[in-house]
């Protein structure tokens, strides 16, 4: 069957609340026939023995015209009882019918405007008992979801196309220069062109690296790492480069324990972070970088600079794709502004947690690995 002839044979059945409207009649008419059949079979034998019981003196013909009149007075009182009791009670279900009616066709109007991309609309309190406004709640807060899932689908787009933008743009510029002849493949040129291609590979492979830890799909390799070693590995790494801009970058390593860890994508995400506090640190300031165990059971990697600082309601936003507190001058230093979104994703693959702070403005900024210990 196809989808627009179930759909067709769907709108033709009927609705929730004649179908409960049928359903309490047939309940009714049921019980009230079964009675009255009982109440015929059973009532004149009953008063019968009464009768016998009481040694009343009749007649056979008297005593048949009273059983008969009992039986005949004892029906039709039965009969408008139930025939009353059966009107009121599908009365009372017709009004209750009719308000599951309304209030169900103005949770599935809002919600069919959900649906429809209106993820402002707010599915209204039905009214019916706690578990139709819990489902109304729960459809709410799925709406808003949607609606910041699709928020930041739209700035993620925006953001990816102004990122290919530039490269793409310097790369076209350079060929039609090469093209009408206004330069020449020099050195300088190609290490443009390079420059700009490797750019875009990094950006479309660390797009790849969120996607696939965002989705648990990264393959990683954990084994027991001591700390200190993930630390001093990555110090030394980035220390020349720490030194070219005048960073001081100071390791304050003790041994706290082992975690289990994949020694490479921690290397990338420690690099990620020196990288950001090299960023955002001005010459002659300094990095630390320091090894703890502030609980039992945990491990905490923080790095810490004395440079630009985020203000509070940055915070909030570092670890989100793109993000940048200031886009013009981040865009200046290039990056592809999810390297502290690619290592959050990492560290929370790991069992961790990644996390940032900040006094303010001008008070530096601290960003801390929490990762388990890992016991032999």
């Amino acid at each position: 069957m196809t989808r627009t002839r179930r759909q067709a044979w769907g709108s033709g059945r009927a609705g929730l609340a004649p179908r409960l409207l049928i359903a309490q009649t047939l309940v009714l008419v049921a019980g009230a026939v079964t009675t009255w059949l009982v109440a015929s079979v059973v009532g004149p034998s009953i008063f019968h023995d009464h009768l016998r019981q009481a040694g009343v003196g009749h007649s056979p013909s008297e005593a048949g015209h009273v059983e008969e009149a009992f039986g005949s007075a004892l029906l039709i009182a039965l009969g408008v009882a139930l025939t009353a009791s059966v009107v009121l009670a599908l009365g009372v279900t017709a009004f209750f019918t009719r308000r599951v009616q309304r209030s169900t066709a103005a949770v599935a109007h809002s919600a069919s405007k959900i649906a429809s991309g209106h993820y402002r609309s707010q599915v209204p309190s039905p009214g019916l008992g706690s578990e139709f406004d819990q489902l109304a709640t729960t459809i709410n807060d799925l709406a808003q979801r949607l609606g910041d899932v699709e928020t930041t689908r739209r700035r993620l787009l925006a953001d990816l196309a102004h990122e290919m933008r530039t490269p793409l743009g310097s790369i076209e510029a350079h060929l039609e220069a090469i093209e009408d002849g206004v330069r020449g493949l020099d050195d300088q040129t190609l290490e443009v062109l390079h420059g700009n291609t490797a750019r875009l590979q990094r950006l479309a492979e660390d797009i790849g690296a969120v996607a696939r830890a965002e989705e648990g799909g990264l393959d990683l390799r954990p084994v027991p790492t001591e700390t200190s070693t993930l630390v001093e590995s990555a110090t030394a790494a980035a220390h020349d480069t720490y030194d070219a801009k005048r960073v001081t970058l100071e390791p304050d390593i003790r041994p706290v324990g082992s975690v289990m860890a994949d020694p490479d994508r921690m290397a990338q995400v420690l690099a990620n972070l020196l990288d950001n506090a090299l960023q955002h640190t001005p010459p002659g300031g300094h990095v630390r970088v320091s090894v703890s165990k502030p609980d039992p059971g945990w491990v905490e990697i923080t790095v810490t600079d004395n440079g630009e600082g985020i203000e509070a309601h940055h915070l909030v936003h570092v670890f989100e794709r793109f993000y940048r507190a200031d886009p013009a001058r981040s865009r200046v230093r290039g990056g592809s502004g999810i390297g502290l979104t690619i290592s959050k994703a990492l560290v929370e693959a790991h069992g961790g947690g990644l996390s940032a702070s900040s006094p303010g403005p001008g008070s530096g900024a601290e960003f801390t690995i929490r990762l388990p210990l890992h016991r032999a």
